[in-house]
């Protein structure tokens, strides 16, 4: 498969569709929190129950994702714990199912909590990971590509602490 075009509204427009229950992480979900930074796909902390899964997997069906070694994508309760990252391409762009996020306490459901459902056109409201989430994933990782992010991060949750408390006085 050649690289595509990223086309994140068709990735998103699969997954509302089956209704598949998910929190975004990494550069695209930072983006939509406010970062500058290039990225060519969707990574994803998904529910990890049985139903979800299944939904999950017709959602990657409808995308045409494959696995990069070519083995067949399985997502399963016996299977998915087992792995730190399922890596697929699709004709819309590469896309990353992530169980449990490095940083994290139980992956989707430690995200959700403090996830947004934020707005992107197209009638789609994605839940994407708060400001302080994503920076503790990318702190976590400490890789140096996130620094960048990270540092923006920060200086996003600053200024949304600030609005706050000037909201509360």
């Amino acid at each position: 498969m050649s690289k595509p075009r990223f086309d994140p509204y068709a990735m998103l427009e699969a997954l509302e569709g089956h209704r598949v229950s998910y929190v975004l992480i990494g550069g695209f979900a930072r983006v939509i929190q406010g970062t500058e930074e290039p990225t060519e796909g969707l990574d994803l902390a998904p529910s990890l129950r049985g139903e979800n899964l299944r939904r999950l997997t017709l959602s990657l069906s409808d995308l045409g994702a494959e696995r990069g070694d070519g083995k067949p994508i399985v997502l399963d309760e016996a299977t998915i714990r087992d792995q730190t990252l399922i890596e697929l391409r699709s004709p819309s762009g590469e896309l990353k199912v992530i169980p449990e996020p490095v940083g994290t306490r139980g992956g989707y459901d430690d995200l959700r909590r403090a996830a947004n459902r934020e707005p992107l056109g197209r009638g789609l409201r994605p839940s994407v990971a708060s400001i302080g989430d994503l920076a503790r994933m990318a702190a976590a990782l400490g890789r140096e590509q996130d620094m960048v992010a990270l540092r923006q991060l920060r200086i996003l949750a600053d200024i949304d602490r600030a609005r706050v408390r000037g909201i509360e006085r």
